[in-house]
């Protein structure tokens, strides 16, 4: 076999079956749903399937690729999207031949830079992936070039947010996109072309203790049967879901659930069956529509006197209050936030990453 002869294109939507019965057959941790934007490809040789790899949207949370970065942990949420995870990579079993999976990698870090932007609208800058060494050394990884930065904690997704316990630890390797993808990443302001969609930061674990308290003294609008969890903590977690750019009950049903359990604790949620559970999106929907909508704009302006010399941080009272429906009803909370406007950006006066 010619390695300069294999190719590497998207998977077409007629073969997407095709791909993931492979994966479920050969991949051990079989096939993958679609994970945030992702894209798959196969490489092929003289018409044969060689390999197949996808692309997904990149781990919340990696202290070894954090730390690698030197991102502040505020910013990074905003700028997970300039990172995508090799979420699967597979050598079909016949076609195990010497540095095939380094001329893949290296096919497929060419297509990401056009076909990434192509399809979703922003550029990338560095590549994730995480090797479990009770199988693998990550030796292909290393042959094209790319960095081990340290080992994943053990916590893995779940449908209700990361595991309580620790799993076995994952090598994390990174590849640069760009000569300066480090610098870009980091730098205290994002450089405009970079940037997508409404800003989005990230809260400390001291913003998420302290948020519940400024909606402790608002009334709670529902009746006794229905107050599965306290008021304060539907609230808190839709102001935060929204600071951190969530918008619509589906997007902060889906923050809320996302949260680990350290986190639901700081959120003060309701224990149950030996869990902290996050409240549902009908409950967080019904909580915006009835509670009263002065004593909650009262409280985010006692959150924006707080942190007021955090622009990222700040409520915009006016904007609040111009949410609210004509029956006098808060509607949504997704317009208090401030920090969504692009002046958090362009206010500062550091340079932007050349």
């Amino acid at each position: 076999m010619n390695l300069r002869e294999v190719v590497l294109q998207p998977v077409a939507a007629s073969d997407e079956a095709r791909f993931q019965s492979l994966m479920a057959t050969h991949h051990y941790l079989g096939a993958l749903p679609k994970i945030g934007d992702t894209l798959r490809y196969v490489a092929t040789w003289q018409g044969q399937w060689l390999a197949l790899l996808s692309f997904s949207a990149a781990a919340w949370k990696c202290a070894a690729r954090d730390a690698w970065i030197g991102w502040d942990f505020r910013h990074q949420y905003d700028r997970l999207h300039l990172i995508a995870n090799n979420s699967r990579f597979l050598i079909l079993p016949e076609h195990h031949v010497a540095n095939l999976a380094s001329r893949v990698l290296a096919l497929s870090e060419r297509r990401l830079a056009t076909d990434w932007p192509a399809r979703f609208g922003y550029p990338l800058l560095l590549l994730e992936t995480f090797v479990d060494p009770q199988r693998f050394h990550g030796t292909i990884y290393r042959a094209a070039n790319w960095h081990e930065v340290g080992e994943t904690r053990g916590y893995r997704r779940t449908r209700t947010g990361y595991s309580a316990a620790t799993g076995p630890a994952k090598r994390v390797f990174v590849r640069p996109l760009h000569a300066r993808a480090r610098a870009c990443l980091s730098h205290p302001v994002l450089d405009p072309r970079y940037r997508h969609g409404a800003p989005h930061i990230m809260l400390s674990a001291d913003q998420m203790l302290s948020l519940p308290e400024f909606f402790a003294d608002i009334p709670d609008p529902r009746r006794g049967q229905g107050r599965r969890h306290p008021l304060p903590t539907v609230l808190a977690i839709a102001a935060a879901a929204t600071l951190c750019g969530m918008r619509g009950y589906k997007a902060i049903s889906l923050w809320a659930q996302d949260l680990s359990q350290q986190a639901r604790a700081r959120f003060r949620c309701r224990w149950r069956n030996r869990r902290y559970e996050v409240p549902s999106r009908t409950v967080i929907r019904e909580v915006l529509v009835r509670v009263d909508p002065d004593a909650l704009n009262s409280a985010l302006q006692r959150w924006n006197l707080q942190h007021a010399e955090d622009e990222d941080l700040a409520v915009d009272g006016k904007t609040m209050r111009n949410a609210i429906d004509a029956d006098g009803r808060q509607t949504h909370i997704l317009g208090v936030v401030g920090h969504r406007s692009q002046t958090c950006y362009t206010q500062k006066k550091s340079a932007p990453c050349p």
